[in-house]
């Protein structure tokens, strides 16, 4: 248990800087530029864009990360036969760390492209780099490396802007201008009044004031300019198990891919605090970990990311006999391709009281991570819902939690849920079922609950002094993009695939030729992790013999 408290770098040090064998150096040259380096110069820089993974040659080379303060701590120093670079050099994002040469180096530059290749072709090779970039990733995680977010904790943006970093596994420092006197020495630096938090400090010295996350995105480099004259083979709209699957598979085979999301990788499953009924995991895998291996895997086999990136409408065009579909986004760009997965999953439905807006993001939750667990740490919360997202929340809240109070529509609960979580919750001392009951009443200010009312089956009412509400009641499919498309949806509007949308339509085909559905939002499909994934790999097939037959791409051998 003492080592868990460590930090990784500690922990797992000779997996997050291996050294490379002259023999193993010798067999990455092919894919790289020889390139020297002076005393002084810089071969990462923070907020840059650099040239790629480094294997250094010869000479030293040290790896610094900035506070808030401006002031450098050393993370390690590169010797030669070491290579530098983590997640962001796979994607070509801004560095996290500078790396300066304190020595002449020689060394080997691998632009993030290759690097790719060089993973897939040195399976062995690629298996010991592939490792450690993902430490190195989870490192600066740790120590909060990238941009900082000022303002109190519990407030309804600050959670936005926490749960958008994390979800997209980027690194940030979160300062309480209550608590954290570095946060007091910021604002006072900006001159920001603090009922006008929160702010962000990038890591390029830039700071805004309460930004979308799409403005936050582009600050710290995780989206670009899309070309919007390129074609793809395929653009996969969601990155939830169902996309990040059709992107892994699809990529893996040779088609060009993007996939887009308007919030971030993983989807509903990414926020699930433990999925133990996943093929191979017998112990179980948070959501998180899951998506965040499935995200590096498809950016491994070359699939593209634009995420945060909302499609708000598609329209065709005829190129030569084939259509080209154009996604348009909200921010004006636009991305073309062959043919489309929609993937766009579901949104959470809200509980029918009036008032609910006036408390989501602060004390109204629609999942369950550490960032909401720390909240409402040793109190009283109320969950609503019956299904396995709600089970699977109950018992992470429980851990945390004082008491769990489990509101259920319907009678039983294990007519919705697993059996497995059903008799965990079963067990759960600080867990109260109450079956046939529903809220009735929120009452509270500042967007802070203070009263939580619900009736029960006898027609009881209960009112109980409880500030956080989560709820799992459902969802509807996100497909008012697809309006005006041709493209069938059921009564509920899920897209109709196969047989339901036509009669000469592939399995997961919707009813426009080149457009499938995959996941959660197609009409029938079965609400499943594993199911998404399946239908994920499935529609590969699909996608090569519409292109094949269209004369786009030959498939796969």
């Amino acid at each position: 248990m003492a080592s868990e408290l460590q930090p990784i770098i500690t922990r797992r040090r000779e997996q997050m800087f291996p050294h490379l064998e002259p023999h193993e150096i010798d067999r990455m040259r092919r894919f790289g530029e020889p390139k020297t380096f002076n005393a002084g110069d810089f071969l990462a820089k923070i907020d840059e864009i650099g040239a790629g993974f480094i294997i250094v040659l010869s000479g030293n080379v040290d790896v610094t990360q900035r506070d808030i303060t401006g002031a450098t701590k050393l993370i390690v120093t590169h010797t030669q036969g070491s290579f530098m670079g983590e997640l962001a050099q796979m994607s070509g994002r801004p560095s996290l760390v500078d790396a300066i040469a304190t020595t002449t180096v020689e060394a080997l530059v691998i632009a993030p492209s290759r690097l790719r290749a060089l993973l897939i072709a040195e399976a062995e090779l690629g298996e010991r780099i592939m490792r450690a970039l993902i430490l190195r990733r989870v490192g600066l995680l740790e120590t909060g490396a990238g941009p900082v977010i000022i303002g109190r904790a519990g407030s309804s943006d600050v959670l936005r802007l926490q749960n958008f970093l994390s979800r997209n596994g980027h690194p940030h420092t979160d300062l309480d201008p209550d608590v954290d006197p570095e946060a007091k020495a910021l604002i006072e630096r900006f001159h920001v009044e603090t009922s006008a938090l929160p702010i962000v400090l990038c890591p390029s010295g830039d700071f805004l004031q309460n930004p979308t996350e799409l403005k936050l995105a582009r600050c710290i480099g995780l989206v670009g300019a899309l070309d919007g004259d390129r074609v793809y083979d395929v653009a996969i709209v969601g990155a939830g198990p169902a996309g990040m699957a059709a992107a892994v598979y699809a990529a893996s085979e040779g088609l060009s891919v993007i996939v887009l999301d308007c919030r971030s990788f993983g989807g509903q499953a990414g926020a699930s605090s433990r999925i133990e009924n996943y093929l191979g995991f017998p112990t179980g895998i948070t959501g998180m970990a899951l998506m965040a291996r499935a995200f590096n895997q498809a950016q491994k086999f070359g699939a593209e990311f634009a995420i945060p990136s909302e499609v708000v409408a598609l329209d065709t065009q005829k190129d030569g006999g084939r259509n080209i579909f154009t996604l348009h986004l909200s921010d004006g760009q636009k991305v073309r391709a062959h043919s489309l997965v929609v993937a766009s999953g579901v949104r959470y439905r809200r509980l029918g009281v009036d008032n609910i807006e006036d408390f989501e993001g602060s004390s109204v939750h629609y999942w369950a991570s550490p960032l909401e667990g720390k909240l409402c740490s040793r109190q009283e919360v109320v969950l609503v819902g019956a299904g396995n997202s709600a089970g699977q929340a109950t018992v992470y809240l429980a851990g945390r939690a004082e008491k769990v109070w489990l509101l259920a529509r319907g009678g039983d609960i294990s007519a919705s849920m697993s059996q497995y979580l059903v008799d965990r919750i079963r067990g759960l001392p600080n867990v109260e079922i109450q079956t046939t009951s529903e809220i009735t009443q929120l009452d509270g200010a500042d967007g802070v609950l203070d009263t939580i009312s619900w009736r029960r089956a006898s027609g009881d009412e209960v009112c109980r002094k409880i500030r956080h509400l989560f709820l799992f009641i459902g969802a509807d499919p996100e497909t008012a993009w697809l309006s005006g498309t041709g493209v069938k949806l059921d009564v509920k509007g899920f897209v109709l695939t196969g047989v339901g949308a036509g009669e000469n339509c592939a399995s997961l085909e919707s009813s426009v030729p080149g457009i499938f559905a995959i996941g959660d939002v197609r009409a029938g499909s079965i609400k499943r992790v594993a199911a998404g994934v399946g239908e994920g790999a499935q529609v590969v097939a699909a996608l090569h013999a519409f292109l094949g037959a269209a004369n786009v791409v030959q498939p796969a051998t």
